[in-house]
């Protein structure tokens, strides 16, 4: 319609004359002009203006400070998107559940709606996480204004503190009880849920490994047959990435240079009650040590003798610790040769055709910085100088950041504090740093509840306490207490790690024992006051220097039915032996240069005659090695142990000499072989001054799922205890004396059970003399509790 109209104007223009067309455009063009410089009209906003503010529904908050969070000044002219404003931001403040604005002429009314303040703040429905821990988390306190919006924010946080539990399930609804005089109770009924469960841990693109290696190497487990028990078969996703650094460091550390982790799927069960973990990996190849040197760029540094300092070899498998490790040893050298600030910068060169990986120590000048001091915080029980002797750079030391972080870890290794963080910052000048540790302490004291069962020892109760850090010196104190059937036992050890602040460390042990045990004909109480001093002489190899004050009191039961030999031992009542000794020890197990191998060697003598009423020499060794076959499927032990007695003077007892047990010899009860005297009732155990025992054992997986902890293992041990030289035999008829080697074979399961790690032995002696004592079964149990 209105477009028709248009078109009639238009046609009715059309047929005017030409005069009237040119007075008509005239008159419009006038009447354009006219309205396009016309002025428009003012258009004002509308403008309050209030000589009294009235405040209406406040108890607690005075009328000044509303006002203020509001925003008004009395007699102030307000627009009104400014009074607009002033109601969101009283509507805001998280101080009232209801504003309101109402202009009344010339009189502004707010009546406000309180909140509430909360009374007490309580849970309901926790039993894995307990209260003290949830008000950890939440930010809402009592006697504070009750926000809504705060108390559902806590809601969540609680949430998740049970996911991170791995109860991906629970659900918290917070809830309010109203009390007089504006309060309430604030109440966050909880429903928890079942633990969300790791069901299947998978891998995909593992080559050289299988998923039963790797599963070892991540901290989330399967859920097994102890569930109930074990708890790190939860789901927890910030452990999922602790794994992945796991995963990225067990490859590296074996020369898989090119290791990623592609992805990582979490996928939940239809139930919600469980997860299935995938990581897809890319193992890449191998790399070995190629060519190493060592070059120096400084004056009077000559590289080759450094060289000869250096323990990678070529063909040995890469991994950076061992770099890391020749890095250190080189600046050790360095500042005992005087030379200051001298870094050593790896240059890696690599080979992809032979796979292997150059690396080129380059020895340069640092930076001329110098450590300014060293600030400790966080420590309120530690005392600062259990901390600051981790340094090995000390206040106008040169600047060394890898000491440093060498440093750190060693602090972290204490195990005294939650969390520390070493960090260095400029100090004074920019030639100097500070060195910032921060700290967080943990309790470091322990006590404990244990049990113990063997086969041979019997059922037994043991409690102990320990604490690690005693009275914040980094001493260490244990106290044992033990009630086996046939093995009572009763301790006290000392250790101070770091002597007069050097590294030698002082220990002292106090023991007393009884022992009734049915494998002999007599009761023994044994005394032992022992103070040693430890101290490194090589990189793995350590040195103990020990004096031991020992009364042995061998006792007759009733009724009596020993022999000749040991009635002579009971008839010399308590005697004491005083003797001095060292220990050497040489343990490449953790530091050596293969991650799968390791040995440890102990050769140990001790001189008795420094007082007392013995006189002797007594020389043990033992050297044990261990390797891992098979992608580290299967773990093979060896080892050769052996001790000699050299009695000088005074009663030569069988307390005195050694006594093989089954933890040194497998098939055999304790004091099962070596000699005897078989003219006595019960045919007395009389040991023996010489002593040799080699074992070699394999531990492998039986096939079952891994999460069940279940591993088993063959054994093949032989071993001869003999001599009696020095020993009044008075007549008895002894056999064994000139010793014969027993020979043993077997078969152990391995059973990690959330009490305690469960042992059992099956042998058989495949030679052996008749007055052996056999045991072809062995049940051994210790667990804490």
């Amino acid at each position: 319609m209105r477009l028709g109209s248009a078109a009639r104007f238009t046609r009715g223009i059309e047929r005017t004359s030409s005069t009237n067309s040119a007075l008509t455009g005239l008159a419009f063009s006038l009447l354009v002009t006219t309205a396009w410089i016309a002025p428009a009209p003012q258009v004002s906003a509308q403008q309050y203006q209030f000589n009294t503010v009235r405040i209406e529904g406040n108890q607690r908050i005075g009328d000044s400070a509303i006002l203020g969070q509001a925003g008004i000044v009395r007699g102030q002219p307000l627009s009104a998107g400014e009074l607009n404003d002033a109601y969101q931001r009283l509507n805001t403040s998280g101080l009232f559940e209801a504003v309101e604005i109402t202009p009344q002429g010339g009189t502004l009314l707010i009546t406000v709606t309180e909140l509430p303040t909360i009374n007490r703040i309580s849970f309901e429905g926790n039993a894995r996480i307990k209260d003290d821990a949830l008000e950890q988390v939440i930010s809402s306190t009592s006697r504070r204004v009750f926000n809504p919006a705060q108390a559902e924010r806590d809601a969540n946080a609680i949430a998740e503190a049970y996911a991170n539990d791995g109860r991906l399930a629970a659900r918290v609804q917070p809830k309010v009880i109203k009390r007089n005089q504006n309060r309430v109770d604030l109440v966050f009924e909880i429903f928890e849920g079942d633990n969300v469960e790791v069901e299947r841990l998978s891998f995909i693109g593992n080559r050289e490994y299988s998923d039963r290696r790797l599963r070892r190497v991540l901290g989330t487990k399967q859920a097994g047959l102890f569930r109930r028990l074990i708890r790190r078969d939860t789901f927890v996703e910030d452990r999922v990435e602790f794994d992945k650094q796991l995963l990225r460091d067990f490859y590296l550390s074996r020369g898989y240079v090119d290791m990623r982790i592609n992805s990582v799927n979490a996928q939940l069960t239809e139930e919600r009650d469980g997860y299935f973990v995938g990581f897809n990996i890319q193992e890449g190849q191998q790399f070995k040590f190629g060519d190493v040197s060592v070059t120096s760029e400084l004056p009077n540094v000559d590289g080759d003798a450094y060289a000869r300092i250096v323990k990678v070899r070529p063909g040995v498998v890469y991994s950076p610790t061992l770099v890391e490790s020749d890095i250190a040893r080189l600046e050790r050298q360095a500042i005992r040769d005087g030379v200051d600030f001298m870094r050593v910068e790896p240059r890696i060169t690599r080979n992809d055709r032979d796979l292997t990986l150059d690396v080129e120590f380059l020895l340069t000048r640092g930076e001329r910085i110098f450590v300014e001091r060293i600030d400790i915080e966080g420590n309120t029980a530690t005392l600062d100088r259990v901390v600051r002797r981790q340094f090995d750079s000390v206040e106008g030391d040169p600047f060394n950041p890898r000491e440093i972080r060498q440093a750190a870890e060693r602090i972290r290794a204490l195990g005294y504090f939650e969390t520390a963080e070493v960090n260095a910052r400029e100090g004074s000048s920019p030639e100097q740093v500070i060195v910032d540790v921060d700290v967080e302490e943990k309790p470091t004291g322990s006590l404990n509840f244990g049990g113990s069962f063997s086969s041979n020892d019997g059922f037994g109760l043991a409690i102990s306490f320990a604490e690690e850090n005693f009275l914040g010196r980094g001493q260490k104190l244990y106290l044992n207490l033990s009630t086996a059937t046939e093995a009572r036992r009763y301790g006290l050890n000392f250790v101070e790690p770091a002597l007069l602040g050097r590294d030698v460390s002082f220990g002292l042990r106090l023991d007393y024992a009884e022992t009734n045990s049915s494998f002999s004909t007599y009761d023994a109480e044994r005394f032992t006051f022992e103070p040693s001093l430890t101290f490194p002489v090589s990189e793995n190899g350590r040195l103990q220097l020990r004096y031991t004050a020992q009364e042995i009191e061998v006792k007759e039961r009733d009724p009596v039915i020993n022999g000749l030999v040991v009635q002579d031992d009971i008839d010399a009542g308590a005697l004491l032996s005083s003797s001095i000794g060292y220990e050497y020890s040489y343990d490449t197990r953790r530091t050596g240069l293969d991650p799968n191998a390791g040995v440890l060697f102990r050769f140990s003598q001790d001189l008795g005659g420094l007082g007392g009423d013995q006189e002797y020499i007594r020389t043990t060794a033992q050297l044990i090695g261990e390797r891992r076959i098979f992608n580290e499927e299967v773990t093979l032990r060896a080892s050769l142990s052996g001790g000699a007695l050299a009695w000088r003077g005074g009663n030569n007892r069988a307390v005195d000499r050694f006594v093989l047990t089954p933890s040194q010899m497998r098939g055999f009860e304790p004091g099962g072989i070596g000699p005897r005297e078989t003219s006595a009732a019960e045919g007395d155990t009389l040991g023996g001054n010489m002593y040799v025992v080699g074992r070699l054992e394999a531990e492998f997986p039986l096939g079952l799922p891994e999460e069940y902890g279940i591993r088993g293992g063959v054994f093949y041990d032989v071993g001869n205890l003999w001599d009696l030289s020095d020993v009044n035999l008075g007549g008895a008829t002894v056999s064994g004396e000139s010793g014969s080697f027993r020979h043993v074979i077997g078969f152990s399961i391995f059973w990690d059970t959330p009490v305690g790690p469960l042992q059992f032995n099956v042998s058989d002696a495949i030679r052996k003399e008749d007055f052996d004592r056999e045991q072809k079964f062995e049940v051994t149990l210790q667990t804490q509790f």
